[in-house]
């Protein structure tokens, strides 16, 4: 049995990189019945079948696994949205970053496409953002503003890339490492968003021990799979002060003498995060009752 990595899935076949080639590998029927996903990032066993072609026999333990992207083994996520062309969404910023905290994940943000906008944009977005803790990074692939410290953010670890359409995490790779030479599309001015330039999740490396995942984009994303008590830990800024909310187990929303609540109106915690995370405990509070 040969031991490899999965570095993308397209049409029924797993390109697996083992010794340094890639194999065009097919799954063993038995995971199928299993419906057990293989996935970009999976280590993976292979049976041999000539020619650089083989069957996935056996995945190993995950360390992480993100669901959107669905993605395995990354030690952090890199999340991208343009300042403009399209506009930043927030709240899916948000719903990202508790995928990221669910999975165990580091995540770091990037709004990129500074170049489109003033002062007045960038500063409305590190006040959301700056004070919770996260890595923020503003990049340009027109000016190279910012890429010289996402390079250094990749270093030695395996990144998965993750935004919508048109957020232009394929320009910043191709800025970080030109010799990807990967697609690149425009924002569409009729529907405001971008179009599907990366197919696929496909594992690339920059250097030796640096690994990035170019993946496609999204427009919606709903919360992973978790008891709505536990949201409130998916947001750093509510943990340092959840612990003097009167309740156990406080759901940071109609209960009294919440510590968190106070602390939003005392302006320790963003209003727009908190709107936020309202939506997102509502809908898993719905998700509960249809259950």
């Amino acid at each position: 049995m040969l031991q490899g990595t999965v570095i993308r899935a397209y049409s029924g076949f797993y390109y697996v990189e083992i010794d340094k080639e890639v194999w065009e590998c097919r799954l063993r029927g038995k995971f199928r019945l299993l419906k057990q996903n293989v996935l970009p990032g999976d280590r993976v066993k292979v049976q041999d079948g000539g020619g650089k072609t083989g069957v996935i026999e056996e995945i190993l333990p995950r360390v992480t696994v993100l669901e959107r992207p669905q993605v395995a083994n990354v030690d952090q996520v890199l999340i991208v949205f343009a300042c403009a062309s399209p506009d930043p969404q927030t709240d899916l910023t948000d719903r990202m970053l508790v995928h990221a905290e669910a999975a165990g994940l580091l995540p770091i943000i990037c709004f990129n496409k500074t170049d489109l906008v003033g002062p007045k944009i960038i500063n409305s977005l590190k006040s959301i953002y700056d004070n919770i803790g996260y890595k923020v990074l503003f990049t340009s692939t027109i000016t190279g503003e910012g890429i010289g410290e996402l390079r250094n953010c990749l270093k030695g670890r395996l990144t998965v890339f993750a935004g919508p359409s048109g957020a232009g995490k394929s320009s910043l790779l191709n800025a970080v490492y030109p010799g990807f030479e990967l697609k690149t599309g425009q924002v569409s001015k009729k529907i405001g968003r971008g179009r599907h330039t990366t197919r696929y999740a496909e594992l690339l490396e920059l250097e030796p021990d640096s690994l990035v995942v170019d993946t496609p984009g999204f427009s919606n994303l709903y919360m992973p799979e978790m008891d709505n008590k536990n949201l409130g830990e998916m947001f750093p800024e509510f943990m340092l002060y959840a612990e003097k909310c009167r309740f156990n187990g406080c759901l940071h929303k109609a209960e009294p003498d919440c510590a968190v609540k106070e602390a939003l109106h005392q302006g320790k915690i963003s209003p727009e995060r908190y709107k936020h995370y309202v939506v997102f405990l509502e809908e898993l509070e719905s998700r509960e009752k249809k259950y």
